[in-house]
């Protein structure tokens, strides 16, 4: 199984809309950068993955699930982009900040505290457990 990490800003695309989506669930599109497209190439169905949200909450607010694995990006006509289908799976009850994260020694080598511009990225099994348990969440 694989581990992600998702990111959004919550007046676009937020936790909320994504939990309105249901089973169904919706595309991850929109993504126009080579490194997070590749990492949507790598996943599978099953794979889990933080709900992020960006700019000024900056935090893992839930989990979702790949459902559907890499396609053309339905928002271009452009054969380069592609992109997965998430479904929410639950709730953080609580939010894990980036602070909080940061703060954490042994999330140090995180992609999101290294690269917090990415929009996709990979997470470590270890950094996921670590991360539910900051969120009082079952892995």
């Amino acid at each position: 199984m694989g581990y992600w990490l998702f990111k959004s800003e919550p007046n676009t695309w937020g936790w909320d809309d994504q939990v309105a989506k249901g089973a169904a669930g919706e595309e991850w599109d929109g993504v126009r950068n080579y490194q997070a497209r590749n990492f949507m190439r790598e996943m599978k169905v099953g794979d889990l993955g933080f709900f992020y949200h960006s700019m000024k909450e900056k935090s893992v607010v839930g989990i979702v699930e790949v459902i559907r694995q890499a396609h053309p990006d339905s928002t271009t006509d452009d054969a380069r982009w592609e992109c997965v289908d998430i479904k929410a799976v639950r709730p953080f009850e609580q939010k894990v900040s980036l602070d909080q994260i940061k703060a954490d020694d042994r999330l140090a080598d995180m992609v999101l505290v290294k690269n917090s511009r990415l929009s996709v990225q990979p997470v470590t099994e270890d950094q996921w457990h670590i991360i539910c348990t900051l969120g009082q969440t079952q892995p």
